[in-house]
């Protein structure tokens, strides 16, 4: 005769950590504006990503190696070998060439075309569609980034047409990477994804080898630990916990969270490096914030 102690147990159920994921992606990416900011005078923009990626690949390794899957294969590979060269390697390069010429908030509000270009791309190939409320979440979210531009020091871009377009091209380069890695994500869990990205991407940054050595002879403490920084939280972690939210949220409403980034950014910038956001900068944050509110809604079922 059996008991209820003979029943087999029910599976525990997975906790979904998708929005923790992402709401942790966004703060250390807005981290990285400023971090950014802060070594450019001792670092020039390929080393910076180069000593970035390595750092990154390093911490990376540590966790991924052991508990490695099958190595990428096929089309697969093709995909970490595309996200890993364009995403990991040139946005870094061109991300930190355009904070040359433009303040942190600037180049944040900027990258944030990238998410547009991710939803429209993922609606027409991955077959995420165009929600209604992912498009009025982004186009509330666009709307703040516009303000923060507007409320900027100076009332417009703070820089000059050059570091503008850098930071366009990065996020061409963001949103070509996310199409890449999304599909890659079936196949790979989003630690060995992010683990190889880094690894790719290093090796495409290798030519700035010389120039990082001799630039991290003469940089200060603070200043390589900065790079470190980079390198292990922005990098290694942020670029995990996005892989793992993207991998089960579409592309386009995971990318929609990232318009976050310029308002913690403008604060970030205003505390670590003195730039002062206006009160309409308040207000884009605050359109910035309730965008991504509505990207998350759903609709009720009839």
């Amino acid at each position: 005769m059996s008991t209820s102690s003979d029943a087999p147990a029910s599976p525990t159920p997975v906790r979904d950590l998708s929005l923790l994921a992402a709401v942790v992606t966004v703060v250390l990416w807005a981290s990285a504006f400023v971090g950014i900011r802060a070594v450019g005078d001792a670092f020039s923009p390929g080393p910076l990503a180069l000593g970035r990626l390595l750092v990154g690949s390093l911490v990376l390794g540590v966790v991924a190696w052991p508990r490695r899957g099958p190595w990428p294969r096929g089309w697969t590979l093709v995909q970490v070998l595309g996200f890993g060269a364009l995403w990991f390697g040139a946005y870094n390069v061109a991300l930190n060439a355009g904070e040359q010429h433009v303040d942190a908030g600037t180049a944040a509000l900027l990258v944030q075309l990238g998410p547009i270009l991710i939803a429209v791309l993922a609606g027409l190939f991955l077959g995420e569609g165009f929600p209604r409320t992912l498009v009025a979440g982004i186009a509330v979210a666009f709307s703040g980034v516009v303000l923060i531009a507007l409320g900027s020091e100076g009332g417009g871009v703070g820089g000059d047409r050059l570091g503008a377009l850098l930071c366009v091209l990065a996020a061409v380069l963001y949103a070509a990477g996310v199409m890449l890695q999304k599909p890659a994500l079936r196949s790979l869990d989003g630690l060995q994804a992010t683990w190889l990205g880094c690894l790719v991407g290093a090796a495409v940054c290798l030519p700035y080898l010389p120039a990082l050595v001799g630039e991290a002879r003469t940089a200060s403490v603070g200043e390589l630990a900065g790079v470190v920084y980079l390198g292990v939280f922005p990098t290694a972690i942020a670029f995990t916990t996005w892989a793992y939210a993207l991998r089960r949220l579409g592309a386009g409403r995971t990318s929609a969270t990232t318009y976050l980034v310029p308002a913690i950014a403008v604060l970030l910038s205003w505390a670590l490096l003195g730039e002062t956001p206006t009160a309409v900068g308040f207000a884009g944050g605050a359109l910035c914030l309730a965008g991504v509110a509505i990207t998350r809604l759903r609709r009720r079922a009839r």
